[in-house]
């Protein structure tokens, strides 16, 4: 489990540090550098899988992670043209990476690196990885099938594409975790647990996946109880959207990382609080979980997971992001708020999650009189 992250002259940050709990959320303004934490992770793994690490270089674009050239990886007001890594694990085990930024090509040179032995054979590098961006896969006729990436290795694929077939394939295996188990599903299984845990975005909604060998497509529909069968564009979007979501969090096993854009992404605030507070259950369950999300109510979700007792309050680590003038440059500010065992938050800084309140204190002082 990563237990920290520094990034040095990459993108925004000069010299940052990140702490990393089992559930860590990034939340902020626009073009803070949110995913750039994300993006850091995924460039290391995405280099490991393709032989470039350990000794090679760093590859800056490919079908799951895109940067551009060098100069687009370095900080801006950086003083020398060397980008650098740093993740300690839980284990004590650590990992520095130093690269040089070509500024025109996209595949840094391996500068220097000192990597302990189990760096590699943690859940960033595995198959015990889940990464779902914020454009996800949405309402289709079909959705494709892959021996290689759901059989063989597990993967969900970054955009969720493979949730079907992986629902079709695995549905009828146990969840690893009991304590994820929805108290109104009718097993433990995968596809029992996401019908539960979809019904509490769109009531009494079940899940049923048709596969065609020939095609290699598997055809998704939705029903409720006692209708016929529905495709997924006569359905919310956000069903759907939200369906990898889901199989995510439930399929994962003990020591798995899941990296997570927007979950709240087309959800009714109701949907947005039950998927934080089932990040928050996931992440006492060994399962290590980076959100990033733009919802209070996602927030609140994970706060009220706390409250409840489903995930002690030291298991959560938040980053807000915010802009911040430093003699004369305009620089990514970290403020790190704690929240305690009621699931309430110690420090509210400007633009953190209150919006709300400041909209209706406008609308409450601006109101007109009798």
């Amino acid at each position: 489990m990563i237990k920290n992250l520094r990034l040095i002259n990459f993108k925004s940050f000069q010299d940052q540090s990140f702490s990393f709990k089992p559930l860590t959320l990034l939340s902020g303004l626009n073009s803070t550098g949110k995913s750039s934490v994300l993006q850091a992770l995924m460039l290391l793994r995405r280099s490991y899988q393709k032989d470039l690490l350990p000794n090679k270089g760093l590859i800056l674009n490919d079908e799951q992670v895109y940067i551009g050239a060098g100069q687009d990886a370095l900080f801006e007001y950086a003083e020398d043209e060397l980008i650098g890594f740093e993740i300690d694990l839980e284990n004590e085990q650590k990992g520095i990476w130093c690269f040089s930024s070509s500024k025109e090509l996209d595949i840094l040179k391996v500068v220097s690196e000192k990597v302990e032995p189990e760096i590699y054979k943690s859940s960033i590098f595995k198959d015990n990885f889940y990464y779902l961006k914020a454009e996800r896969i949405g309402p289709q006729i079909s959705y494709p099938m892959s021996e290689s990436d759901v059989i063989q290795r597990k993967q969900l694929g970054i955009n969720g594409e493979y949730a079907t077939y992986f629902l079709d394939a695995f549905g009828n295996k146990d969840i690893h975790n009991q304590k994820l188990s929805h108290p109104k599903a009718k097993s433990i299984s995968l596809k029992d647990q996401v019908d539960a845990w979809m019904g509490e975005i769109s009531p009494g909604i079940l899940i049923n996946t048709e596969p065609n060998l020939q095609t290699q497509r598997v055809r998704l529909k939705y029903s409720f109880k006692g209708s016929r069968g529905y495709s997924p564009f006569n359905v919310g979007f956000g069903v759907t959207y939200t369906l990898p979501i889901l199989v995510a969090i439930l399929a994962a096993e003990p020591e798995t990382l899941i990296l997570v854009e927007n979950p709240e992404s087309h959800l009714h605030p109701k949907g947005q609080s039950h998927i934080g507070e089932l990040l928050g259950i996931a992440a006492s369950c060994g399962i290590q979980v980076v959100v990033e999300t733009h919802s209070d109510h996602v927030l609140d979700g994970i706060c009220l997971a706390v409250k409840h007792g489903e995930i002690n309050s030291k298991e959560v680590q938040i980053h807000y992001f915010k802009r911040k003038k430093i003699q004369g440059e305009m620089l990514t500010e970290i403020i790190s708020p704690n929240i305690d065992q009621d699931g309430r938050i110690d420090e509210s800084p400007e633009g953190f999650f209150d919006q709300r309140e400041n909209d209706l204190m406008e609308l409450t002082y601006n109101a007109p009189r009798d």
